[in-house]
């Protein structure tokens, strides 16, 4: 007669021993926004923040102080145009946020996102001509954002905008620039999702007209991932990035399974602000949620997870 393992005897520390998966803060990366303007709450996101500079430097003190080592930040300017020069300004607002943080705190691992849609008055992620994204047009300015990025301090970019050999376009710049050990962590598999709706609140990125399905991956496609991920590998991206995840462990189950780059899963604002208004109304137990989606995510695959629950996470860790 086989026995079965005594899960129902063993006690918590055990349980802990011997779990598949679990939750590490040093593996968790925290999404802040910046603005030019002053700090508010962002109505969509109860807990998060745009943070004006001036605040910026209190949130990084806690933030390290719960033990986070790794933050994204995302651009809010005051004034948008249509080419979103905001993003690509050697004191723009995230240029500047890199320097305060790695003025405050050198070891943070400091990452970018590399987009226009923050910085563009009609809300798409690249330049647009008649109607549509021009996608070698935006490879430079992306280029030219990442170096941007690169020369203020950030240790990491994370292209984020799905045209058409954007990493290749940005490894060739930041080398030339002088920049070979700056990263790449490239959105290669980014769907069109609907997840993605209080982000576009708190960024003030929604797309003045059309949608982004024609440059973001269509959720019906599985296959076309695989396409995607092999081509930012063979253009340089150090690590790959799944996004949404929840709706999107499959895909990230498929990419752990095929790739040997790191691979990150990026919890968006649509699934945070779900957690938090079911925890809000009753219906579930938020700490208990959270942590299980987290080790979903992790179960999946995932080596590194973008949340924004990262310092409620880091304090329940903390005790």
């Amino acid at each position: 007669m086989i026995k079965r393992p005594r899960r129902n005897r063993l006690n918590a520390a055990i349980r802990g021993l011997v779990s598949e998966s679990s939750i590490d803060i040093k593996k968790l990366i925290y999404p802040m926004f910046v603005t030019e303007g002053e700090t508010e709450d962002i109505e969509a996101m109860p807990g998060i923040k745009r943070y004006s500079l001036k605040d910026l430097e209190c949130a990084l003190k806690e933030i390290a102080g719960l033990g986070i080592t790794s933050v994204l930040f995302f651009g809010i300017p005051k004034e948008k145009d249509e080419t979103g020069s905001g993003a690509y300004c050697p004191h723009g607002i995230v240029q500047n946020a890199v320097r305060l943080a790695k003025s405050l705190f050198p070891e943070l691992v400091v990452i970018t996102d590399i987009c226009l849609c923050e910085y563009t008055s009609h809300g798409h992620c690249g330049v647009v001509e008649n109607g549509y994204v021009n996608n070698d047009k935006t490879l430079e300015l992306l280029a030219k954002a990442a170096v941007s990025c690169a020369e203020a301090g950030a240790d990491i970019v994370a292209p984020s905008d799905m045209m058409d050999g954007h990493t290749a376009s940005i490894r060739a710049a930041l080398d030339e620039s002088g920049f070979e050990n700056t990263l790449i962590m490239s959105y290669s598999v980014k769907y069109a999702s609907a997840f993605y709706g209080p982000f576009r609140e708190a960024a003030g990125s929604a797309p003045a007209f059309g949608d982004r399905k024609t440059y973001q991956m269509d959720c019906r496609n599985r296959r076309e991932a695989f396409i995607e991920a092999s081509l930012d590998i063979n253009e340089g991206a150090d690590i790959i990035m799944v996004k949404p995840a929840m709706p999107y462990l499959d895909v990230l189950s498929d990419m752990r399974r095929e790739f040997h780059a790191p691979l990150a899963a990026y919890q968006v604002s649509g699934e945070y602000a779900m957690i938090k208004a079911a925890a809000a109304a009753g219906y579930i137990d938020e700490k208990s949620a959270v942590t299980e989606s987290l080790i979903s995510i992790s179960r999946a695959g995932a080596d590194m997870i973008i949340t924004y629950f990262a310092p409620q996470v880091a304090k329940w860790l903390n005790g």
